[in-house]
């Protein structure tokens, strides 16, 4: 079969074909009707993300799949040839969480083998193109605002970044309530897209009147949730800036940078908080698959491509681009 393949020493991403590998006891092996691109394969990639748990130099890279059963391995009895499942991104081993397409091979292929307990139910009425993406562009900005910030109805948040996981962060918190919901971007067209998901204010971070148009928005009370979904420090000291009374950032885009709090004394009277935030937890895809197939979610406008797999390096590079200003592409195997 072709599958996507890094080998993480050289740097080096090419199509190669490998043998369709075969489900042990307790796995399945999935046939990948569709696979997310996200910017976390392109970071490791260009060397910016290194697998912590990887055996060997190669993996196959792709941590956003749903697709349908083809084989169950011995002792499996959970699911059958023919289910349509979405993948969870990752699972623990030996009290160890390994990633999909990081640890272990991933779904830029045409077959991916996986532990039984990941597979989410799919049903008939989600297409795989936008099931592939729940469990990361969806799944973190919802363990990010209903686990890690516990966003309530009512509360003010900031979203940082509208991009595959911030448009998707402006839309639950929509489902949720909060409000309002103030998207910030430096890109006009971003901005566009997070007022077409439901923001109620869209901003330009880079503008000399922002923190007029921060607290205008915000009633002069200042952020209770700030979002951080780019990973850049300049956002991060802004968000803090932007926070109220009791006010919490958290951090879901990754940088690896030391973090400054220019004045302690201050973000300790206001009891402000920063939390980190990473992936999901197991209950959230299986919540999103509910909510999107009880029609409260809808990811048609998420996919901007459809990709054939065989060019996934040219759709690497255009979401490096960020050409189109894509929220999410799709490789189709």
């Amino acid at each position: 079969m072709i599958a996507g393949r890094l080998n993480v020493e050289t740097g080096k991403f090419a199509l190669q074909e490998v043998p369709v590998p075969d489900p042990g006891p307790g796995f399945v092996r999935v046939k990948v009707g569709a696979a997310g691109v996200c910017l976390s394969d392109v970071h490791l990639i260009q060397g910016l993300l290194r697998p912590k748990f990887l055996q060997g130099d190669e993996v196959t890279l792709g941590h956003e799949v749903a697709g349908t059963v083809d084989l169950a391995g011995p002792g499996v009895t959970s699911v059958a040839a023919g289910d349509r499942v979405v993948v969870q991104a990752g699972y623990e081993h030996n009290g160890v969480t390994l990633t999909m397409g990081v640890d272990y091979d991933g779904g830029w292929a045409e077959y991916v083998v996986v532990p039984a307990g990941v597979l989410v139910p799919l049903g008939d009425l989600i297409p795989f193109d936008q099931a592939s993406i729940i469990p990361d562009a969806v799944s973190t900005p919802w363990g990010a605002i209903s686990s890690t910030a516990d966003v309530r109805a009512g509360e003010s948040v900031g979203v940082w970044g509208i991009g595959g996981l911030g448009a998707h962060g402006v839309q639950l918190l929509r489902l949720i309530g909060a409000a309002p919901i103030i998207a910030v971007d430096p890109l006009p067209e971003a901005r566009e897209r997070a007022l077409a998901f439901g923001a109620d204010f869209a901003l330009d971070p880079m503008a000399g009147n922002f923190a007029e148009s921060m607290a205008a928005a915000t009633g002069g009370r200042g952020l209770d949730v700030a979002l951080d979904f780019a990973g850049v420090d300049a956002v991060r000291t802004q968000a803090l800036d932007c926070l109220g009374q009791r006010g919490r950032l958290v951090l879901v885009g990754l940088s690896g940078k030391p973090m400054t709090i220019h004045d302690s004394t201050e973000f300790s009277f206001a009891r402000k908080q920063i939390r980190g935030h990473y992936g999901s937890e197991a209950h959230h895809v299986p919540q999103l698959v509910s909510l999107a197939r009880l029609g409260r979610l809808d990811f048609a406008k998420s996919v901007s491509a459809r990709i054939p797999l065989a060019a996934a390096e040219q759709a690497v590079k255009s979401l490096d681009a960020k050409e189109g200003n894509p929220i999410r592409l799709v490789l189709i195997p």
